[in-house]
């Protein structure tokens, strides 16, 4: 036990500090799908260095706009899960997720903006062992930053990470349905593309209230 601790240890401190140096937008990453690929560039490891992305234009030049930078929410970088009634530290923990790449590709059609934002990342096993199957928690959020920040549009997901001998697996989600309306020019650098892990993303939603039936 004590070796399998300080190699998860090891493995979650090198996985942090891998996802706190890529706060900025990622250029290439592993490949786990062909539409994965052709957002991150192709490549062939999650582990390479990466080098922050130059601002990217639209499709519509003239709208002088460009895809919105994405950053990783302050304490939203990894997710852990302990044993019940535990606290995700040390022993007690089943498994640490973090994040490792991203990317965003942004279309602009009729005054609205649709967005791919690329999410790359890592489990990593831990002391108390981790559940064949995982489900990944994640939100992606339009921000218009400055004074007075302001969500235009949020959405979470989650994505299912099967867990092998290896105890280290790497994850992947692209959300593809990101839309908001165009900001004006003057606030396109107010723009950010926020991401990471929300644990609320795995409770079901709520039911809507039935209407009200007037007498």
């Amino acid at each position: 036990m004590g070796d399998r601790v300080i190699r998860f240890a090891l493995a979650a401190a090198v996985s942090i500090g891998l996802g706190a140096t890529l706060l900025p937008e990622a250029g290439s990453a592993q490949s786990l799908s062909d539409r994965f690929k052709s957002l991150f560039g192709g490549g062939s490891s999650d582990s390479k260095p990466a080098t922050p992305a130059a601002p990217q234009p639209l499709n519509d030049a003239d709208a002088g706009l460009t895809c919105p930078p994405v950053q990783i929410r302050s304490g939203a970088s990894t997710y852990s899960v302990a044993v019940d009634g535990k606290e995700a530290v040390g022993n007690d923990v089943k498994f640490l997720a973090s994040i490792t790449r991203t990317a965003r590709e942004c279309n602009l059609n009729s005054g609205q903006i649709t967005a791919k934002i690329g999410i790359q990342g890592r489990v990593i096993v831990g002391p108390q062992g981790a559940p064949p199957t995982i489900q990944v928690p994640l939100r992606v959020a339009v921000v218009k930053g400055g004074v007075g920040e302001k969500t235009i549009a949020t959405k979470a997901y989650t994505t299912t990470v099967q867990m092998d001998d290896s105890g280290s697996v790497p994850f992947s989600l692209v959300a593809e349905d990101v839309v908001y309306p165009a900001p004006s020019a003057a606030e396109n650098d107010d723009y950010v593309f926020y991401i990471g892990f929300d644990p609320q993303a795995l409770k079901p939603e709520p039911k809507p209230r039935a209407p009200h039936k007037k007498k």
